[in-house]
């Protein structure tokens, strides 16, 4: 069946189907593969990329000015300072202004309700570059990850440590509709959004994966296929990292916490690290890391996302 993602927004993965999510898969490594044989793929040339960013980034500012580029469109860079919304202009007019110059819309913002006003008031597709909600490009390229690297991911065990926040989200919701056996482990009172465990409860019922919460990160990495783990102060929460190390110390993934995985399991983390925080040097830098190839997929995944709800390619 040919799935056609024209015109789509990319707000958060559970508005995608199974089918759908697979499909950016496949596209994304179509798209690896092209760019490592040099093999030209300008689908979207002569098409422009706004790329609004409220928070500093180093993998997705480069990753989608990269792709866009090797797509054969533009991106243009706008931070807060550059737009006229600290001046009082709406989002929704902002979105309506940009609709008017530009192909789509990528947003990396500090809250969810703006991407998805920014979804409501634009004509062309939005993109969620990251929000406190989700962050959906990253889930997708942790999957493409876990598939170049385990061959599949139904019935897989991918096991997240640590803050129940937008990372963990993205992954739950992914995983659980491709069928892998999600467990979350996150200290008492950090626990991922209600809504988005029932989600993953419901997803994991349909897809034969399932999902599973704890507050023992022993517990939950024992046999684990995949580890991952992300900061545990993310960024505006900086008031709060001094209390939260001392919150999340157990949790750290260190070599005693992975002994109890699958001795072929594989690291992931979103990156940046907070090396000795979350993560030890000897976990990150070990031969079961695969920390960079999940950042070189960033660019491969966000091609495939572009590629298909703004040039309209049919997988």
């Amino acid at each position: 069946m040919v799935v056609s993602l024209a015109g789509r927004d990319l707000l958060c993965l559970q508005d995608f189907t199974r089918e759908e999510i697979e499909t950016i898969l496949k596209t994304a490594e179509m798209m690896k593969i092209w760019n490592k044989i040099g093999k030209p793929h300008r689908v979207l040339e002569g098409k422009t990329l706004a790329m609004i960013f409220q928070k500093p980034s180093t993998r997705t500012r480069i990753s989608f000015e990269v792709g866009i580029y090797q797509l054969g469109g533009y991106g243009l860079y706008l931070n807060a300072n550059d737009l006229q919304l600290r001046r009082g202009e709406t989002i929704a007019d902002t979105a309506r202004v940009l609709s008017r110059y530009v192909d789509g819309i990528m947003a990396r913002v500090f809250d969810h309700k703006d991407v998805e006003d920014l979804a409501k008031y634009a004509s062309v597709p939005v993109i969620n570059g990251l929000s406190d909600f989700s962050h959906p490009c990253q889930a997708l390229a942790d999957y493409q990850t876990i598939l170049e690297k385990k061959g599949r991911i139904q019935g897989l065990k991918i096991v997240y440590v640590g803050d129940g926040n937008n990372v963990a989200h993205s992954l739950m919701i992914a995983g659980t509709k491709l069928g892998a056996n999600v467990v979350v482990a996150t200290p008492e009172g950090f626990e991922p959004d209600e809504k988005v465990i029932k989600w993953a409860e419901q997803n994991a019922a349909e897809s034969g994966g399932s999902f599973e919460l704890l507050h023992d990160p022993v517990q939950a990495v024992k046999d684990a296929d995949v580890i991952y783990t992300d900061v545990w102060a993310s960024m505006g929460q900086e008031a709060e990292a001094e209390e939260r190390r001392k919150i999340f110390q157990p949790f750290q993934v260190n070599k005693e916490l992975v002994k109890h995985a699958k001795p072929d399991y594989i690291f992931m983390h979103c990156l940046p690290a907070h090396r000795g925080e979350e993560v030890t040097d000897d976990v990150i830098d070990s031969p079961n890391s695969v920390v960079f190839d999940q950042a070189e997929n960033r660019l491969h995944a966000q091609k495939a996302v572009m590629a298909l709800v703004m040039g309209g390619i049919k997988v």
